[in-house]
C-alpha cells in the first residue's frame, strides 16, 4: 500500500504546453530559428531543458545555458501562467489527501517556478512539499529530484512511495531511486514510451490514478 504519492508537474498536474512551447519559441527566435509546428516542441515538456536544447537542436553546453536564460525571460513573466490544471485532478488530490496519503510534487522544473504554479492554482494545501531542480542546474536529473523529495518528506520505506508522471524520465528516475512509477496517458508521453521505460502501471485517465490508492 502506497503512503507517499510523488506527482510530476508538467503533463501530470497541469497542461503546461502553451507556456512551455511559447517560451521555447522565444528562445529559439534569439538564434534565428522559427518553429511553426507547436506540437514538435512538445518534446520539451518533461525532460530538463539543457538535455532538450542539446538533443533536439544540437546546441553545445554554453549555448544551452544561454538558451535557457532566454527561455526563462519569457517563462517567468508570461509562460508560467499559460497553464491549466487537468480536469478532475484536484478531486483526485482531495481523495488521496482524505485517505491520509502524503502528496509531494517532484518535477524537473526549477523549484521556484513549481512552487509558484502550485500556489497560483491554489493546490498548495494538498502538497506537503514541492521538490524541483535548482535554477543553477543543480538536481538536474529526475532521480536527483526524487532523492531530494524523499529526504524532504521523511519517507523511510521506499516501497511506500509511488511516482506518477507522463514521460519516460519519470519512470527511469523512479527506478534509479528504487521506487515504483505509474505512467499517465493524458499527458505528453505514449503508452509505448512508458512501458518500455518500465512503468509499474498505467493510468489512462486522471481518475485512474485512484486505482493505485
Amino acid at each position: 500500500m502506497y503512503q507517499f504519492y510523488f506527482f510530476d508537474l508538467d503533463g501530470t498536474i497541469t497542461d503546461s504546453s502553451l507556456g512551455i512551447t511559447n517560451s521555447v519559441r522565444y528562445a529559439l527566435a534569439k538564434y534565428g530559428i522559427e518553429e511553426p509546428d507547436r506540437k514538435k516542441l512538445y518534446r520539451f515538456i518533461g525532460p530538463p531543458l539543457t538535455e532538450s536544447f542539446r538533443e533536439f537542436y544540437g546546441f553545445p553546453e554554453e549555448q544551452c545555458q544561454k538558451a535557457i536564460r532566454y527561455y526563462r525571460e519569457y517563462y517567468r513573466e508570461k509562460g508560467i501562467y499559460e497553464n491549466q490544471v487537468y480536469d478532475g485532478l484536484e478531486e483526485v488530490l482531495k481523495k488521496l489527501k482524505e485517505a491520509g496519503k502524503q502528496l509531494v510534487v517532484a518535477t524537473s522544473k526549477p523549484e521556484v517556478f513549481a512552487r509558484e504554479i502550485i500556489r497560483y492554482f491554489h493546490l498548495d494545501s494538498y502538497f506537503s512539499y514541492v521538490a524541483g531542480m535548482e535554477l543553477d542546474g543543480g538536481r538536474g536529473t529526475k532521480a536527483e529530484v526524487i532523492e531530494y523529495a524523499i529526504r524532504s518528506c521523511g519517507a523511510e520505506d521506499r516501497r511506500e512511495i509511488l511516482m506518477i508522471g507522463d514521460r519516460k524520465h519519470d519512470v527511469i528516475g523512479a527506478r534509479e531511486a528504487g521506487i515504483d512509477c505509474v505512467g499517465v496517458l493524458y499527458g505528453f508521453g505514449s503508452e509505448e514510451e512508458l512501458k518500455e521505460a518500465g512503468a509499474a502501471g498505467i493510468a489512462a485517465s486522471v481518475e485512474d490514478i485512484l486505482k493505485y490508492a
